[in-house]
C-alpha cells in the first residue's frame, strides 16, 4: 500500500471538518490556509459562496513591514487585520476553520490575535 502524503491527511481532516462547519450570513466562516511561506485567512459567508474580508502576508499593507512571512509574528499580524476588517464590515462573530491543521503554531497565532482583536469564536 502507498503512504498518504501528510497534504492529503491534511485535505481529509478539512474534509471531515467542513461536513460540521459551515458559515453564514450572521456567523460567515473564518478560513484559514498555511503555506509553507504565507498564511492567509478569509472570511466567508457559505450561504451564498461569497469571500467577505480577506487577509495575508502577501498584502500590499503588510509589505516590507515584515520581518519574515512564514512566522508566528506574521501570522499575528494577520489575525489582527482580518479581525479589523470584519469589525469594519460589521462582523463579529464567525466560526474557525482550522483547515485542516493542528491548532498550534501560527494556526493558533492567528486565532488568538483575531480573538483579542474583537472576533467571538
Amino acid at each position: 500500500m502507498k503512504a498518504r502524503s501528510r497534504n492529503d491527511m491534511r485535505l481529509i481532516r478539512h474534509r471531515r471538518l467542513r461536513r460540521h462547519l459551515s458559515g453564514t450570513a450572521e456567523r460567515p466562516r473564518l478560513s484559514v490556509f498555511r503555506s509553507l511561506q504565507h498564511i492567509y485567512a478569509q472570511v466567508i459567508d457559505d450561504e451564498r459562496g461569497f469571500t467577505l474580508v480577506a487577509a495575508s502576508t502577501m498584502d500590499r499593507e503588510l509589505k516590507g513591514t515584515l520581518e519574515g512571512t512564514g512566522d508566528v509574528e506574521a501570522a499575528m499580524v494577520v489575525g489582527k487585520l482580518v479581525a479589523e476588517r470584519a469589525t469594519a464590515k460589521g462582523i463579529k462573530k464567525v466560526v474557525f476553520d482550522r483547515g485542516g491543521h493542528m491548532f498550534h503554531g501560527r494556526v493558533k497565532a492567528l486565532a488568538e490575535a483575531a480573538r483579542e482583536a474583537g472576533l467571538e469564536f
